[in-house]
């Protein structure tokens, strides 16, 4: 690493850690109402807004734009609230009577964990994402979250120390190494959790909204290899700082000796996170590229 870069990093760290501590200056519903009406406002400036709105546009061809336009602004809304949540996630309630965090289908993950059963576990980048790995770590003895390394090393640090306070100990990094890494945690008894809902190039064409898409099969095929449950998850924001998650019953699989069967599943995952986009549309993550490239050129006529 070079000074100048080193340098670079030390002061991206310290713009984190500025941002960090403005939040937790606060307290979790005003930081949450505060990172909203600062998104709200700055969001639409920013570059991705052109890719939210093509990927709107993709998903719900019927809606004018005057109805693009306010589930534009919504979705900033929401991810502001977790720009202003993520500093004091340790705050929440976690509990099973919590106010803050209504839960649905616990008794599933404790089944599994009880049984000493493994299993993989899928959700999608909703309301705040972050709440669905504290559930899990609670409710599971051991569960390997993936996660994707922040570029800068310091900020990579803080994060991963931020997520074990709140009690995420147990990570396993995306990428060639990391699926390895989840495969052996699977033979060896353990569960894994991935996010399931974004491009991935080398995955596979499946069925989203009405397009093929390139989706990670890894999921799909750990479950069919390992016989493990596949198991959706999802988190919805009920209003504010507030959110319900819901353990869903496992998928329905296909034969192992179903030439279709990876497909196939994928195809139910991918259905799945497209039911809860259709349930809560400004709660997705809605600025990632997950159709094909041409389609978010300017001049492509989704604008």
């Amino acid at each position: 690493m070079s000074f100048l870069q080193s340098l670079g990093f030390r002061a991206e760290a310290l713009g984190w850690d500025a941002y960090q501590g403005l939040f937790r200056s606060m307290s979790v519903d005003r930081a949450s109402d505060t990172g909203a009406s600062l998104l709200r406002a700055l969001g639409p400036k920013f570059s991705v807004q052109h890719i939210a709105r093509t990927n709107m546009r993709i998903a719900f061809p019927e809606a004018s734009d005057h109805e693009l336009d306010r589930l534009l602004v919504e979705m900033w809304d929401n991810f502001g609230r977790l720009l202003g949540e993520f500093p004091n996630i340790h705050r929440f309630d976690f509990s099973d009577d919590s106010d803050q965090i209504e839960t649905e289908g616990l008794d599933i993950l404790r089944e599994l964990d009880a049984k000493g059963q493994p299993a993989v576990l899928v959700g999608g980048h909703f309301a705040n994402w972050e709440m669905m790995p504290a559930t899990i770590v609670r409710n599971m003895k051991d569960c390997r979250i993936t996660y994707r390394h922040a570029n800068n090393p310091i900020i990579d640090k803080r994060i991963c120390d931020q997520r074990r306070a709140y009690g995420v100990q147990i990570l396993a990094p995306k990428g060639g190494s990391g699926a390895k890494e989840l495969m052996a945690a699977l033979k060896q008894g353990a569960s894994v959790a991935l996010m399931n809902d974004q491009k991935m190039n080398d995955g596979i064409a499946a069925p989203f909204f009405g397009r093929e898409a390139m989706t990670a099969s890894g999921p799909s095929r750990m479950a069919l290899r390992y016989d493990a449950p596949l198991v959706p998850m999802s988190i919805i924001r009920k209003d504010g700082a507030r959110f319900k998650i819901t353990v869903h019953e496992p998928f329905e699989k296909p034969a192992k000796d179903d030439p279709d069967a990876i497909l196939k599943l994928v195809t139910k995952v991918n259905q799945f996170v497209e039911a809860d986009i259709r349930r809560a549309p400004a709660q997705w993550f809605w600025v990632h590229r997950r159709f094909e490239k041409p389609l978010y050129r300017k001049d492509a006529g989704s604008s």
